[in-house]
């Protein structure tokens, strides 16, 4: 997917009707205004929420990223990384994105495969004028309703009053 040359404005410009704004990383405006760069952490987050928010993705990370996610979830007032299990490569114009995610049981890995990769690329174009070209996924585990730890450990509350 190519992505369209992109317009730059800088503050106080008024006429944006060419087209979406997006300033790739480090590209330098038209006018010599001055450059925008994009953190490949930046980067990192919104793949990671993009991936988050398709239905059939139950996590995101391999099994010690989780866990060390799941513990940091315990603390008060800190929470799990949104770039957990997604690492990028970004470069002026383009990234590359890898995901490390555990489904949901019965979720078909091609079309789920297909819909995280969509709604990812159209994330990090949109939000930010690179072009992503590539998203490798790779599916670590499958989520299997009941079989939670979270879950155990309620069972064995519930049992003593």
């Amino acid at each position: 997917m190519k992505i369209a040359d992109h317009s730059t404005f800088a503050a106080g410009d008024t006429d944006k009707s060419t087209g979406p704004t997006a300033v790739s990383r480090g590209q330098n405006s038209e006018e010599g205004q001055g450059s925008t760069t994009i953190a490949d952490v930046v980067v990192q987050k919104i793949a990671g929420i993009a991936t988050r928010e398709v239905p059939g993705v139950y996590a995101l990370g391999g099994g010690a990223s989780r866990a060390y996610g799941a513990m940091k979830g315990r603390i008060p007032g800190a929470s799990a990384s949104a770039g957990q299990g997604v690492s990028v490569e970004v470069g002026q114009k383009q990234a590359a994105v890898d995901l490390q995610i555990l489904i949901e049981y019965g979720a078909s890995i091609p079309d789920l495969s297909r819909a995280v990769r969509n709604n990812v690329v159209d994330a990090v174009e949109q939000m930010t004028g690179l072009e992503v070209v590539e998203v490798n996924i790779t599916v670590n585990d499958v989520h299997i309703p009941g079989d939670d730890k979270d879950d155990g450990d309620q069972g064995r509350t519930d049992r003593v009053e």
